[in-house]
Formats: structure tokens, sequence, C-alpha cells
């Protein structure tokens, strides 16, 4: 029963998704965006834990709050144009409405708090469908209306975004609150070119995407929660935790790994733009970020055997080795795939 219940509410969240992205009314994606966002609210307090419940709760009330503001914006469009069509949003108020409305959906800065919270408090699994899949349709909307989008707003808060997310995941000790964060700081790397490139902006998230879901995958297969246990992941798997590293680098932006891709793309849109000094602040903020994933591989790879272990090794646990053989060729992709960038 509990496996045919996630699999209606999976199939809920898809078909929510999939109105979304290909409607051109507002009404049509409300309703989709209703669905996708009461379908996952099941998962999310799946558990049956007091952080569950809180957390499901917290997610309800911000995407409730998000969905008025969305009702709210394209009724003002539809009063002054006569059109529900996404594509028709001239005025400047009803489209920094809607820019305010779906970044809190995505979990942006300064509407981000109730992320990092709601992935703490569910599974690592539902984390990634948080971080991943229930972005994809704000994401869409956005990239159809971002030539109505105000540049200025857009600009501040990717820069927020990134500082924030950078500052928030330096003190963190739980792992799903750290790639909350996490992604908090790659939605600011998307909105920096949402106006002038939106589809390097489509590149950046979808590379994003193609990181995190190996990494939540490898956390949740070797039962790893919180930066104690990794420090004794070489214990349940080396392969993982070699692998697991690798990814850390690569969403970290580091060279010659995929996530340097969209980075390099970003800043050099922004010096072509002449904004060299949001490009450099950028930069900067993305140090912060790169602090705590080098915290993350050094606790998970440089403290092997025969290295000193800061905790208690865990018993080795018997891993799927036909998972761990699907997982590895979107592993791959996620660490090599930087080449395609000179094709």
């Amino acid at each position: 029963m509990r496996t045919t219940a996630t699999i209606y509410m999976l199939t809920g969240i898809s078909i929510g998704t999939i109105m979304v992205t290909s409607s051109n009314s507002w009404m049509l994606a409300w309703l989709g965006l209703e669905l996708n966002s009461f379908a996952i609210l099941p998962l999310i307090s799946k558990t049956k834990h007091p952080r569950s419940i809180e957390a499901a709760t917290k997610y309800f009330l911000t995407q409730s709050t998000a969905s008025c503001l969305i009702l709210f914006a394209s009724t003002i469009n539809a009063w002054q144009t006569g059109t529900w069509a996404i594509t028709q949003m001239p005025d400047k108020l009803p489209s920094t409405l809607m820019l305010i409305a779906l970044t809190m959906k995505m979990g942006a800065a300064p509407m981000h708090l109730w992320l990092p919270e709601v992935m703490q408090g569910t599974t690592l699994l539902t984390s990634l469908l948080i971080s991943t899949w229930q972005k994809i349709a704000p994401m869409v909307l956005i990239f159809t209306t971002s030539n109505h989008l105000p540049s200025n707003i857009t600009l501040i808060m990717g820069l927020l975004s990134t500082y924030l997310g950078g500052w928030g995941g330096m003190n963190q000790t739980h792992l799903r609150k750290m790639m909350a964060f996490s992604s908090i700081a790659n939605m600011g790397w998307t909105l920096m070119t949402l106006t002038s490139e939106p589809k390097m902006s489509m590149i950046n998230i979808m590379t994003y995407m193609l990181l995190t879901t190996p990494t939540f995958i490898l956390l949740a297969q070797t039962s790893t929660k919180t930066l104690q246990d990794m420090t004794t992941m070489w214990t349940t798997s080396p392969t993982s935790s070699i692998m697991l590293m690798f990814l850390l680098l690569s969403m970290a932006g580091l060279p010659p790994l995929t996530g340097f891709m969209p980075k390099l793309l970003i800043l050099n849109e922004l010096i072509s733009q002449n904004l060299t000094a949001i490009s450099i602040a950028t930069t900067m903020a993305s140090l912060l970020s790169l602090i705590f994933y080098l915290r993350i591989s050094y606790l998970t790879s440089l403290l092997n055997t025969p290295s000193s272990s800061t905790s208690t090794t865990k018993w080795r646990q018997n891993m799927n080795s036909l998972k761990m053989t699907q997982m590895t060729p979107t592993a791959v992709m996620s660490i090599t795939t930087l080449p395609t960038l000179y094709l």
C-alpha cells in the first residue's frame, strides 16, 4: 500500500509539472503548480515524525503564499492586457510580483528560509525531489517570462542568493541543510543571467540537477546524513566516497569538472554585459560555497585508513552492486562533461 501511494504521489507531481511546461495560460500553470505542491506533501510527512510534519507544514504555507502571489499577479496582468497568456506580461508590477512568487517556490534569497528546514525534516530522496524536480515547473515559467522580468531586481536576488547560500552552508553539520544552502547558492548563479541570456541559466540549473541527483542517491545508499558520518564512509563503500568527492568538487565549480562549465559561461556573459563588478562579487561569493564543499570532500576521502578517524567506525553495510552500477553513468556524466564546452 505504501509503495502504491508513493507511485500515485509521484504521478501527481509529474502531471503537475507537465501541465505547467505545456500550457500557455496562467490558470492552467497555476493549477499545475498546485497539483505539484499538494502531491509532494504526503512524501514529506511520510516518516511520521514531528520534524517531518513541521517540514510539510512549512512547505505548504510557503507554497500557498507563492501560489496566491502568482494568482494575484496573473489576475492583474489579465485585467491590464485582457489575456491570460504567459508570454504577455508587459507591465512592471505583475512581472515583479511573478518573479518574487516563482523564486519563493524555488527557494531563492531572500525568500529562502523555508528550504533548509524542509529538507532537514524529510528523507534524503524526498530532499532530492525538492531540490531538483520541484524546480522544473517554476523555472520553465521564469524562462518563458524572462524578457519581461526586471533585470535589476533579478541581479540583486542573484547576488543575495549566492552570498546567503555560501554563508549559511559554512556553519552546518547536517548534509541535507548543507545541500539546501548549496541549492540556494546555485539559484543565485541561475538568476544572474536570467534576463540577458536565459538559455545559459537553463544550462546552469540542468547541470546542477545532473550533479545533485547522484550525490543524493549516494548519500541515501550509504545512510550518510551528517559530517560525522562522512568520516567513516570509506568503511561502507570506498568507491562511493571517491565518487562523492568528485561530485562535490564539481558542484563547487572547480575545473576541469562539469560544474565549472556553467559558472564560466555565466561569468563570461556578465563581463560581456559590462557587469564586471558584479561578476567579481559573484566569483568571491563562490569561494564561500567552496569552503564547505572542500570540508565535505576532506572528510569523505582524505580521512581514509590508515589515517585516524574522528568517530566510531560503522558496521559495513551490504551495498547493492546493481544499483551502484546503474548509477555510475550518471556520476561519470556529472564529472566529465566539461569537454562539451569546446565543441
